[in-house]
């Protein structure tokens, strides 16, 4: 099979033996991979996949027709369409799945949108379900809002009946984060925005410490994302004022059962929103594996609404 590896700071496309599905794993002919901020972590050597990996191959999120059943599966079959997190090695034209994480994929969504679709749909869900608890009516701020967590995050926001605000520091992309249901605003101005009962923070840094004091009372902040900085001062006396909670998630450390009970609350509440149309996958651009070094290189440029997704196996791919 070819694959993506990322050593030394650079991304190249190799010939990599075909993996073998152990018990309860299928394998899966893949049509579609997103590209993720983790990838750009592990291109630079910070963010090493789990162990039972492989340390170089890249990817977290894949889609494509199961090729192969390991022993003892269940759940699904030969030339079924699925997608799924996975702990790595998600940009080749092969891979191995634990068919507990994997998700069918939806007659009305296409390979493209399906290889966008896990990491982060399930990140956002996760963040604003499972994390901060949101009730219909509150208010949330997402940061990073033209990214592909935070679209995700805007649609399921808006669909559980929140008011959301999307941060966006592009103002050409700001839009078409309205179109998708929330109020645009510049990053700068989070806190005179506020006060928010959730907020998602996907970018880290410097506007952290705003985003804290925009809580309110019984505020809960998720931390996803510190694109722009792991490191902030944080005001306690703001917290205890507010009865806030300042939290952090990631999905890739924990275990196959944690990420398969967190598939099956999205593949319960999410999909059908698919189905019905209110929810999307948005695509900023569909390149080729053999092109993945162009795929890493538009994901770091920025500008981007959505996500970057990878493409092989006959997949149509266009780039932007």
């Amino acid at each position: 099979m070819r694959a993506v590896v990322v050593a030394d700071g650079q991304v190249a496309v190799e010939d990599r033996r075909d993996p073998v599905p152990g018990p309860g794993e299928v394998l899966v002919r893949v049509r579609a991979a997103g590209l993720n901020g983790a990838d750009m972590m592990q291109l630079r050597g910070f963010y090493p996949p789990p162990p039972g990996f492989p340390p170089d191959i890249p990817g977290l999120e894949l889609a494509g027709e199961v090729a192969g059943l390991g022993e003892g599966t269940t759940r699904f079959h030969l030339g079924d369409r699925v997608m799924s997190l996975v702990g790595g090695a998600g940009q080749a034209e092969m891979a191995v799945v634990d068919e507990r994480v994997a998700m069918p994929v939806p007659p009305s969504l296409g390979w493209v949108e399906a290889g966008g679709f896990p990491e982060v749909f399930i990140t956002a869900h996760d963040a604003l379900v499972s994390q901060c608890d949101l009730r219909s009516g509150e208010r949330v701020l997402v940061t990073g809002a033209a990214g592909g967590v935070g679209t995700a995050a805007v649609q399921i926001g808006v669909a559980l009946g929140g008011r959301v605000v999307g941060s966006v520091r592009d103002p050409a992309l700001r839009p078409a984060v309205a179109e998708l249901g929330a109020e645009p605003i510049d990053p700068t101005d989070s806190e005179e925005h506020g006060p928010y009962d959730v907020v998602i923070e996907l970018v880290g840094g410097d506007a952290v410490p705003a985003n804290v004091r925009a809580l309110a009372g019984g505020g809960r902040m998720a931390v996803i994302g510190v694109g722009a900085g792991a490191r902030v001062e944080l005001d306690l006396l703001a917290l205890m004022s507010r009865r806030a909670r300042v939290m952090g998630s990631m999905l890739r450390n924990r275990s196959t059962a944690e990420k398969a009970l967190a598939a099956r609350r999205v593949e319960e509440q999410l999909l059908p929103l698919i189905e019905a149309g209110r929810l999307r996958v948005l695509v900023a651009a569909a390149i080729d594996l053999e092109s993945a070094a162009a795929a890493y290189a538009r994901f770091q440029a920025g500008g981007k609404l959505g996500k970057v997704v990878l493409t092989c196996g006959g997949t149509p791919a266009t780039g932007s």
